[in-house]
């Protein structure tokens, strides 16, 4: 008898439905087609297992299992489930008038069990776009799954739920959630507070102009002068995710299986900070079953990179290409995928090998060369995509003995979201870009044009301070930035002031 079965194989951050066509023949050979890989080919011993486990024993006939389409390699145990339903129906053990219309994914132990997966949201989108009557999946992945609206989501937890369901013998209760109300629930919960941080008042300005433009930023400080504290502060500035913006997001963190049984949607801004032992690969995504790097878990969001210059020269090149087009192009032999990438790259360094270089009370024991073969760890042209770059320097006892808090998160974030949402008015026409980070050239002669004076400052400003060429469009995005928390819709010459600060490293003999 041939029996039909549909599941989905996850690529990319998309789902493509399979289906599993089961016949049973004369003999007694078992085939398995359709380019599974070892993890499929496995699951013979698991499904076998576990329905004899359960009163389930299969007579030993011949069986040929085709998954379609063929060209599409099939990673992965999740496809047990709908494997052994549909060697069931083959061989006659359950009812087939229901099969066609739910798809199943799911993990079997050897009893039975059904495990979690990964990749369960955008299985659900799609099932949801194919127009099917419900998935059936394992419980862990029922919540995560449940936020696709008009889709009835059941969440199993052993295989004789399934085929007691697809007998008639017991109903199956859907998973409810409230997309909506679990979306705005903990939009500002955040475990860290500005409020906590004592004095740097310019290292937090730099922090909130970087969060209301978009802006790539790197603070070049001593050890312990609160680099790494203020970058784990920055997401509770940041302006909150949208509904489209935290799906997209969510889809991304379950295809990499980084969401846990009781979250059902991310929903505030990620917060990457890798190690710089990182691979290439751990960074960008890809590997021999591709998955997410660190670059796309950051999406719509954070990724920090502390102590920039230990990372390893080849992981930090590979960062360029997406920084400009947000996006990452994984290619291997059997195929191509892409990965969405928009975060805002975050960095931290000391400035010299011993820490001390500028250091307003302790000696640097570096020489000249020292200092700048350190610096040149990190490229000109990563460096180039880094619009804000902020030194920073210890906090004195007298403001760390300081009881009195500083400005909250909250206040911050006001001024934050105000100022996204007049960059949202000003390109609401020009796709692809949504803050003043992306501006173009031709953007910044229309928006970020400064007025006579602020021309004449800028001009003695390169001149003086030898500022580099790459240093004058990014001065004029983060100057467009701060006219806009300012309520601004002219660049003053105040606001070009402050952002000329903001080039440390772009002085010519910074590092002596």
């Amino acid at each position: 008898m041939l029996v039909k079965v549909l599941g989905a194989a996850v690529q990319g951050i998309d789902a493509t439905i399979i289906t599993i066509e089961v016949n049973s023949t004369r003999g007694c050979m078992f085939y398995l087609v359709g380019l599974p890989d070892s993890a499929v080919k496995e699951s013979h011993q698991r499904i076998t297992s576990a329905l004899e486990v359960n009163g389930h024993k299969l007579p030993t006939t011949g069986l040929i299992i085709n998954m379609a389409p063929a060209d599409i390699r099939k990673e992965g145990s999740a496809y047990d489930l709908p494997l052994a339903i549909g060697m069931m129906g083959a061989y006659g053990k359950i009812k087939l008038d229901k099969l066609d219309r739910y798809l199943l994914m799911g993990e079997l132990g050897l009893d039975g069990a059904i495990q979690p997966i990964k990749g369960a949201l955008p299985i659900a989108i799609k099932a949801r776009e194919e127009g099917f009557d419900g998935l059936i999946i394992p419980r862990q992945n029922a919540r995560e799954a449940a936020v696709v609206n008009q889709l009835n989501v059941y969440g199993v937890e052993h295989i004789r739920e399934v085929i007691d369901f697809f007998d008639g013998k017991r109903g199956l209760e859907p998973t409810i959630v409230n997309t909506r109300e679990e979306f705005y629930a903990s939009q500002s919960r955040f475990e860290y507070d500005f409020a906590d941080v004592k004095g740097q008042e310019n290292v937090k300005r730099a922090l909130e102009v970087a969060a209301a433009g978009g802006h790539n930023l790197i603070m070049i400080g001593a050890p312990g002068s609160g680099k790494s504290m203020m970058a784990k502060r920055l997401p509770s500035i940041l302006p909150p995710l949208s509904l489209g913006e935290s799906l997209e997001t969510t889809k991304i963190h379950s295809v990499a299986g980084k969401l846990g049984s009781d979250v059902s949607l991310i929903t505030q801004r990620p917060f990457r900070d890798p190690h710089h032992t990182i691979s290439q690969t751990a960074l960008v995504g890809g590997g021999n079953f591709p998955q997410p790097g660190e670059i796309s878990l950051a999406h719509n969001g954070i990724l920090f990179m502390d102590e920039l210059p230990e990372f390893s020269r080849s992981v930090l090149e590979v960062l360029r290409q997406p920084l400009e087009d947000r996006r990452i192009t994984i290619s291997r032999v059997r195929g191509t995928i892409d990965y969405p990438a928009s975060f805002t790259l975050v960095a931290s360094m000391n400035p010299c090998p011993c820490g001390y270089y500028n250091h307003p009370t302790k000696a640097c024991v570096c020489t000249p060369g020292q200092v700048q073969k350190y610096l040149n760890k990190v490229s000109g042209p990563l460096l180039d995509r880094i619009d804000i770059q902020i030194e920073i320097t210890p906090v004195p006892f007298d403001k760390m003995s300081d009881q009195r808090r500083g400005e909250p998160s909250a206040a911050i974030r006001e001024r934050v979201i105000a100022a996204r949402q007049r960059q949202e008015r000003r390109y609401a026409d020009i796709p692809g870009i949504y803050c003043n980070a992306q501006m173009n050239s031709k953007l910044l002669d229309l928006y970020a044009r400064p007025d006579e004076d602020g021309l004449l400052r800028l001009k003695n400003a390169m001149e003086r301070l030898n500022l580099s060429a790459r240093a004058y469009d990014r001065i004029l995005k983060v100057a467009r930035t701060i006219a806009d928390l300012d309520d601004r819709e002219q660049i003053q010459s105040d606001h070009l002031g402050e952002a000329i600060s903001y080039r440390n490293l772009d002085r010519e003999n910074w590092a002596g």
